[in-house]
C-alpha cells in the first residue's frame, strides 16, 4: 500500500482498515468513513482504489438492467480473504466468530470470493452484483450464466436452510429461466422450495458446473 499511495500516518490508516472491517458486507458509504477518522472523501476513496487494485477488497455494484424497481446506486463492500478480516475485527478463533455478530457478513464475502474465484479460473470477466431496492427487497448476488442467462444467489450461513430463505429471490421478478442457489454452511444440497437450490459453500463450484 505504501509503495503504491502516500500513507503519511500509519495509525490512521491502521484505524481506516478496522474500521472498513466494522463495514464488511455493507453497501459503501465513504463519507461514513472518512468522518470518524478525520479523512477527505477523496483520501478514502484512493486508499479504497488501492486496496481493491491490490486484491484485498471487491466493490459489487448494484444490478439495474431491468427488474422494473427503484434501485439503491451504491456499491456494497466486501474483503476478499475471510482470514484477513476476521483478524481485523478481533476474532481469534471459530467459536469467537460464530459467537458474532460478523458470522453472516464474513460468510458472504467468503461467497463473493468464491464466485469471483470461479469466474477468473474459468477465464471469463468478473461479473458479480447484488440487488437491493429502495423498499428493502435484497439478493445477495446475481451471476451471469451461459446463453445469456442469470443465477441469483442468497448467502445463509446458517448450517440448516428454510423455504423462506428463497423468498427475496421469488418475489424479485426475474425471468422464470433464472436459476435460484441458497449458499450455505451445511453440508449437504438440498431442494428448498421450487426451483430453487440449496448448495453448501464447498459445493458451489460443482453446482456452477465450473
Amino acid at each position: 500500500m505504501r509503495s503504491l499511495r502516500a500513507v503519511h500516518d500509519l495509525s490512521v490508516f491502521r484505524r481506516f482498515l478496522s474500521l472498513l472491517a466494522s463495514r464488511h458486507g455493507q453497501v459503501l458509504n465513504r463519507s461514513d468513513l472518512a468522518g470518524p477518522l478525520g479523512l477527505s472523501v477523496p483520501t478514502v476513496s484512493a486508499w479504497l482504489r488501492v486496496l481493491e487494485t491490490t486484491g484485498q477488497v471487491v466493490l459489487v455494484p448494484p444490478y439495474f438492467e431491468n427488474f422494473g424497481k427503484r434501485l439503491i446506486k451504491s456499491p456494497r463492500f466486501y474483503w476478499l480473504d475471510s482470514g484477513l478480516v476476521r483478524h481485523l475485527l478481533g476474532l481469534r478463533d471459530h467459536s469467537q466468530l460464530e459467537a458474532s455478530p460478523f458470522l453472516g457478513p464474513v460468510f458472504d464475502g467468503a461467497v463473493a470470493a468464491e464466485l469471483l474465484k470461479l469466474q477468473v479460473n474459468a477465464g471469463r470477466r468478473r461479473e458479480l452484483y447484488f440487488f437491493r431496492d429502495e423498499r428493502g427487497l435484497e439478493v445477495d448476488f446475481i451471476i451471469s450464466r451461459p446463453g445469456g442467462k442469470l443465477a441469483l444467489l442468497e448467502a445463509k450461513a446458517s448450517k440448516t436452510v428454510v423455504p423462506a430463505d428463497a423468498g427475496p429471490m421469488n418475489r424479485l421478478g426475474a425471468p422464470a429461466t433464472t436459476e435460484r442457489w441458497v449458499v450455505h454452511g451445511g453440508t449437504q444440497p438440498l431442494t428448498v422450495a421450487p426451483g430453487v437450490r440449496a448448495v453448501p459453500l464447498g459445493d458451489l463450484a460443482s453446482a456452477l458446473g465450473a
